[in-house]
């Protein structure tokens, strides 16, 4: 039997067989993971192909668009904006999203890069233009957690997710520096005249403390001075009153002696000049004394 007879009879079979393969071939769909497929019918939105194995009806179902799900990032955009105090500043911003409903993303934007820039840009002015130049400068965590939130709510029937929104750079013209330089100096000298105001303030404080301190201190000597003389004259007033009038002679001519002996213990030569009763002080001190015992 010949080839062409063989072939000629099986003909049909042959190209069964090949149609049955270009079907499978057609019909199976591997998708990357970090891709989505769109499939089309006829023109129209048939499904969503996933990562993984798939499969669609070959030559009605086609891919019309392979989506990459990756995180994407925009170029960094900047524009002018104007704050509540009417101050001209330099706004730099960057964006990043990713598609999560790449149906969305095909048949309701047709740039979706370009649209996502934009409605940062409209974001950010209009939140700069709500705070004043010194809010936005220390404020910018929660400037850029309304600008975030906001782009999110936008861009939602886009099939987008805003992963990070973030505001890199307020810059400010030359002369806008320049007043605000001069002020931050002005504001420094400020504080440092008021730091050294508090200086000599809490020095005179602690001054009037010290000069307090040492007046209660010694009108707390002189107290205790004061209460061991009244003690002493107490003694001395009970002394007189139990033994009478000798008691105070005897004290009176004990003082001499003690002030004679003083006056005797200096150095080297020395005149002492004695009182003409000495000797009668020290006589009666010794005949009290006698007397006591």
């Amino acid at each position: 039997m010949r080839l062409e007879d063989l072939v000629g009879g099986n003909a049909v079979f042959v190209a069964l067989a090949l149609f049955i393969i270009l079907c499978i071939f057609l019909g199976v769909r591997i998708v990357p993971q970090s891709e989505m497929h769109v499939v089309e019918r006829f023109g129209r939105l048939r499904s969503v192909l996933g990562p993984g194995l798939n499969f669609v009806v070959p030559f009605l179902d086609r891919i019309a668009h392979r989506i990459s799900i990756l995180e994407r990032q925009l170029p960094n955009a900047s524009q002018d904006a104007i704050t509540a105090d009417n101050v001209l500043v330099k706004v730099e911003t960057s964006v990043f999203y990713r598609i999560t409903e790449p149906e969305k993303t095909v048949y309701r934007i047709r740039d979706i890069d370009g649209a996502i820039a934009t409605t940062v840009a409209g974001i950010v002015r209009s939140e700069i233009g709500k705070l004043e130049l010194d809010q936005v400068q220390s404020n910018r965590a929660e400037l850029i957690q309304k600008v975030r939130e906001a782009v999110a709510l936008m861009v939602d029937d886009w099939g987008v997710e805003v992963t990070r929104a973030e505001i890199l750079d307020v810059n400010l013209d030359e002369a806008t520096r320049a007043a605000m330089l001069q002020q931050l100096n002005a504001e420094r000298a400020r504080r440092a005249l008021v730091t050294e105001a508090e200086g000599k303030r809490r020095a005179v404080e602690l001054a009037a403390d010290a000069d307090l301190y040492a007046a209660e201190q010694e009108a707390k000597a002189r107290r205790v001075l004061a209460d061991a003389e009244a003690y002493s004259t107490g003694v001395i007033a009970a002394a007189i009153k139990e033994n009478g009038l000798e008691a105070a002679q005897y004290q009176v001519a004990l003082k001499q002696v003690e002030a004679l002996s003083t006056v005797g213990q200096g150095q080297g030569k020395q005149t002492i000049i004695l009182p003409a009763n000495v000797l009668e002080a020290f006589g009666d001190a010794f005949k009290m004394l006698k007397g006591r015992l």
